[in-house]
């Protein structure tokens, strides 16, 4: 009996250049991210090569091409399933071009962040999407590494961001709309240019017409729920903005325990739209940020070698309506 596995048709550019209906000088600058193909053509090509099963021999176009057909994605925590739902979008991403990604989790830590880029750079990755830990220079620390940079400010460098002011107008119009006149806000570190942002664009919305009672600053950990507590304790509220989605469901948490029903006595609107907020109890309305198009935009930067002159490309903002809000009677 023949063995399938041995004797099945390896998929070469060519069926991947018939399938797609395009030239095989296309298939091939779609697949290894040159030349000067439209966004469109190229995730065609893409999509064709995916459903084909195409697998480059990354040995053979390393020596071709210079190229290692790896990217770099430096996270600054794994555990936060909004991370995780970003990297799985990267790696779908970069794996349909044929691309490996090497993740690295730091944890928060700026000295462990430093380490992963020396070790892409050594390792002579193709490029990095990064989602650092804080605003910087960030063109000082990654030289010779085609970079894009993700929800941070960062000079000489590209960015993908999402419109975070609009989001936060979009987090404050909703609950005008319901009513609510008296609110509050718990952030994320004020020191972050996407967590201002979509603070003052929350505060903004509001000016005029309801009030922020109260904003308290947390910092980013595993455990929030003793950070939100003055927030919840102070009960001078009908709802709160919390700047992510982990800060949301640890306010809905502590409330829980604090004896306060959301939304019936308190609206919790999150921002994000981590993949799991859809399902917690109660549902989260939230802001989305479009995670998908945001990875894709920055991988297809980077196999697109697209980042000699930086760009800013900025996503809007959807404002996903569930359970943890109401309107008052």
């Amino acid at each position: 009996m023949a063995d399938e596995g041995r004797t099945a048709k390896r998929i070469t550019l060519k069926d991947v250049a018939k399938a797609a209906d395009v030239s095989l000088a296309s298939a091939s600058y779609a697949i290894n991210g040159t030349g000067s193909l439209g966004r469109e053509v190229r995730a065609h090509i893409l999509r064709v090569a995916a459903d084909l099963g195409y697998r480059q021999n990354l040995s053979a176009r390393a020596v071709r091409t210079g190229r290692t057909g790896t990217l770099g994605l430096i996270l600054p925590d794994f555990a936060n399933p909004f991370f995780t739902a970003l990297a799985q979008a990267v790696m779908r991403r970069a794996r349909a071009s044929g691309h490996y990604v090497i993740i690295a989790d730091t944890e928060g830590d700026i000295g462990l962040e430093q380490q992963a880029i020396a070790s892409l750079i050594e390792r002579g990755a193709d490029g990095l999407v990064w989602f650092p830990v804080q605003d910087l220079d960030a063109q000082t620390v990654t030289p010779g590494l085609p970079t894009v940079v993700m929800d941070r400010k960062a000079t000489g460098l590209s960015l993908v961001l999402a419109d975070y002011f609009g989001g936060g107008q979009q987090a404050a119009a909703h609950l005008l709309a319901g009513g609510h006149r008296k609110v509050g806000l718990v952030s994320g570190p004020m020191s972050l240019s996407s967590m201002t942002e979509r603070c003052e664009g929350f505060r903004a919305a509001l000016s005029g017409h309801a009030e922020c009672v109260f904003h308290v600053e947390t910092a980013f950990s595993d455990d929030l729920e003793p950070a939100v507590g003055a927030a919840i304790d102070r009960r001078d509220v009908t709802a709160i903005f919390a700047g992510t989605d982990q800060i949301a469901l640890a306010i809905v948490r502590r409330a829980a325990r604090s004896g306060l029903r959301v939304p019936e006595d308190l609206s919790v609107i999150g921002f994000g739209d981590a993949p799991w907020v859809g399902t917690s109890a109660p549902a989260l309305t939230t802001v989305e940020m479009p995670i998908e198009d945001m990875a894709n935009e920055a991988v297809d930067r980077l196999l697109q070698r697209d980042t000699g002159t930086p760009a800013r490309v900025v996503f809007d903002t959807t404002l996903i309506v569930r359970e943890s809000t109401r309107t008052l009677a």
